[in-house]
């Protein structure tokens, strides 16, 4: 089977679907409401509304960084985006969209990638002594990863809420 159908079920599964290790992203975020997510149950730690935001923005740097074939680099407003002022429940719902929407762009992007893209390095992609080069492969693995890894962090801080 080629990769780009496995990489795409993995983003799935991952994002919205039924990963093997548990509920996916989406699924962790049903039914929090906009005064949950703004919420810091853990000092120092970001809220559910700033890990949607984060998710998001990365989903589509990793996107550009592939269709580029540069490292594109972050600025930490990149990276975590400050929450709107607004943070009525129209707000939430926006980031919520915001986060789908990359998850789409993503997925119709990598639809469109021949196989032999994904062996792509992608230049460095953190200054040293973090710096690595990744190849599209594992950028797109990552961001599975990333989706899941997030999920987690998403369920302790909805348990800290009830």
């Amino acid at each position: 089977m080629p990769e780009i159908p496995r990489l795409l079920d993995q983003l799935h599964r991952a994002f919205d679907g039924d990963p093997w290790c548990g509920p996916s992203l989406l699924t962790n975020l049903e039914g929090v409401s906009a005064a949950q997510a703004a919420q810091y149950p853990i000092q120092n730690a970001h809220s559910i509304w700033e890990i949607v935001i984060h998710v998001a923005s990365w989903t589509a740097i990793v996107r550009r960084r592939i269709a580029d074939r540069k490292p594109l680099q972050p600025g930490d407003a990149d990276d975590w985006p400050a929450l709107p002022a607004d943070r009525g429940e129209p707000s939430w719902q926006g980031a919520l969209a915001e986060l789908r929407t990359a998850q789409q762009q993503l997925l119709a992007f990598v639809e469109t990638l021949p196989d032999e893209e994904l062996d792509r390095t992608i230049g460095a992609t953190f200054e040293p002594p973090q710096g690595a080069s990744y190849t599209a492969y594992q950028m797109l693995h990552g961001v599975a990863q990333h989706y899941l890894y997030h999920a987690g962090q998403v369920v302790l801080l909805r348990k800290l809420l009830a």
